[in-house]
């Protein structure tokens, strides 16, 4: 149960990029698994070609994620907001098939890995490997960063007043269309930081960010949509599932009880079980 926790942080990492970018502009971003995927290959060659450490290579990951993000924002994103979120989801959707088409002409669809070695934590007989450790710190200290940032720099202040009001915002002079783009930016960053932490974990292909794609959704859900807080806190919550079922049963029938849990959460707390309760 402690190594789902430590593993559901990387998860609550991935999800919170996802729920930025619907939190600001009511986007579902379907590029969300192409760019976790893309994370794990810039941390591969960056460690393989450029010989950093590897977790020097988070900064530049979630930088190029940044850049990315904008990138896709204005082609793909940027004409379909405020509009029926079935053209987002086909737009996002079209970019990410490209990426997955474009990383399976790269590098196929044949696993890679991402060697690191640190020494673990033994705790009454348990042994927890440094790179989960690891992980889950990293993971925790980027949600902190975030959070100091949307809530006392000026631009993240910008980012929560779009995310409210979008026409008093830029009433106020505030340019809605720049904040945006930095945004779904952003929320690609994180993605493809996870993406990374998460490739220093298990081997890797271009396919398996559709994994981490649809755990963020569950995550999302736990935690609320348009909630950053939540999304850690959801991650957490899923990877104790995680670690407290897989145990006792085959890894076959953990989607089973994920979606499960996916489904009773929206019966019965349509707004996550740590989202906001709106009254009647």
């Amino acid at each position: 149960m402690i190594d789902g926790l430590l593993l559901g942080a990387v998860y609550g990492l991935a999800a919170i990029g996802l729920t930025l970018i619907w939190g600001v502009m009511n986007v579902i971003n379907l590029t969300h698994g192409a760019m976790v995927a893309l994370g794990m290959f810039g941390v591969y060659l960056l460690v393989g070609h450029a010989g950093l450490p590897v977790y020097a290579t988070l900064p530049p990951v979630a930088v190029g994620g940044f850049l990315v993000g904008v990138a896709v924002y204005w082609v793909a994103v940027h004409r379909v907001i405020n509009r029926p979120h079935l053209m987002s989801l086909l737009a996002t959707f079209a970019v990410n098939m490209m990426l997955i088409g474009a990383g399976t002409a790269l590098w196929s669809t044949s696993p890679y890995n991402v060697d690191l070695s640190l020494p673990g934590i033994t705790w009454r007989g348990y042994t927890f490997t440094g790179g989960h450790i690891v992980a889950a710190a990293v993971a925790v200290l980027v949600a902190g960063v975030l959070y100091l940032f949307m809530r006392h720099t000026m631009l993240g202040k910008a980012i929560r007043a779009v995310a409210s009001n979008r026409q008093a915002a830029e009433l106020m002079g505030i340019p809605s269309n720049r904040v945006l783009a930095i945004a779904f930016g952003l929320g690609i960053g994180l993605a493809m930081t996870a993406g990374g932490l998460v490739a220093t974990l298990f081997p890797f292909t271009i396919l398996s960010g559709g994994e981490y794609q649809l755990k963020s959704f569950v995550v999302t859900v736990l935690g609320g949509l348009g909630n950053p807080a939540g999304a850690l806190l959801g991650g957490l919550l899923l990877g104790l599932v995680e670690g407290g079922t897989t145990p006792y049963m085959a890894v076959s029938w953990t989607p089973v009880i994920e979606f499960g849990l996916f489904v009773a959460v929206l019966v019965a707390f349509p707004q996550g079980l740590f989202g906001k309760r709106t009254g009647r």
